[in-house]
């Protein structure tokens, strides 16, 4: 890959050259347009509030949040989050999804929480990172340098409720190597050696709390949806050995993902690949519902619910 243009090859970036990224990035799509409108819609049947607003301009990025109605301690809580990462439509479109069409048939037996577009500048700008060139989904741990991912924490903390079920929908796509990858080996004066770009759904759970049956639920039925990215020649996918079909596992807590913010005894991260010749935009917020309603039933089965 050619080096980034932008920094000295080697070298972390410091403050001149994240100003200088940050300059180059530009409004593409409109937040209010394509998620605010659509949240709004779901007053009349849904809880819709602002949870926080971001700093860099409180007006156009407000934090929302969806919930239930009819809240009750005695039932467990169960949370889906987008758009950690902005770039990657269908995380918040299959959010957005989910609430419109299955997330009141499942107010019986939990409290619902979703939260479509954590990161709604990166969402604007399609990026990975915040304007700070700080990665929201490696920053969830206590004193975290990103207010996306610290505005959640303290949104979940203030409910005073614990997770039983936690799902975190992401992308994985060309851009990851056009842009992504190379823009963080530049930021961190490193070489890159990962480029493999799955065709295909995968999951990526937890490796110490792994939950391989809920995995495996889910990828069996987001396979109806959509296809599962198969491993690489190495078995592999993005780097990590395959632990089962569709499923690979990371440290989600010492990495600061967002799926361990919580104590949830079922999380999981899901991966889509919309620039997949065998998917499109439609096809990959399909599979994230999927993903969703599929955890959440076997939650209900797996607990008697």
């Amino acid at each position: 890959m050619s080096t980034y243009p932008i920094g000295t090859p080697g070298q972390k970036w410091g403050k001149a050259e994240k100003a200088e990224w940050l300059a180059k990035q530009v409004v593409k799509r409109s937040y209010r347009d394509e998620v605010l409108a659509k949240v709004e819609k779901l007053r009349e049947k849904l809880d819709v509030e602002r949870y926080a607003s971001l700093s860099y301009d409180t007006e156009r990025y407000p934090l929302m949040v969806i919930k239930t109605k009819h809240w009750h301690s005695d039932k467990p809580t169960a949370l889906v989050t987008g758009g950690i990462h902005g770039y990657e439509t269908s995380g918040v479109q299959g959010a957005i999804r989910f609430a419109e069409t299955k997330m009141e048939f499942y107010s019986d037996k939990f409290n619902v929480i979703v939260v479509p577009c954590v990161s709604p500048w990166g969402y604007e700008t399609i990026n990975r990172w915040n304007p700070n060139a700080v990665d929201p989904n490696r920053s969830f741990y206590a004193g975290s340098l990103a207010e996306e991912s610290l505005s959640l924490m303290k949104l979940i903390e203030s409910l005073s409720t614990e997770l039983l079920v936690h799902i975190d929908l992401h992308e994985t796509t060309d851009t990851d190597n056009s842009e992504f990858r190379p823009a963080l080996a530049a930021r961190d004066g490193v070489v890159n050696t990962n480029w493999n770009i799955p065709d295909g759904f995968y999951l990526v759970g937890d490796s110490e709390n792994p939950q391989p049956d809920f995995q495996q639920a889910m990828i069996e039925a987001v396979a109806k949806v959509t296809h599962i990215a198969p491993p690489d020649e190495s078995g592999n996918i993005i780097g990590a050995p395959l632990e089962q079909h569709g499923v690979i596992n990371y440290a989600y807590k010492p990495l600061g993902l967002c799926a361990g913010l919580s104590n949830a005894k079922y999380t999981t991260t899901t991966e889509v690949y919309p620039d997949s010749p065998k998917s499109d935009d439609e096809n990959c917020i399909l599979a994230q519902v999927a993903a969703i309603t599929s955890g959440l039933d076997f939650v209900i089965a797996d607990n008697f619910l």
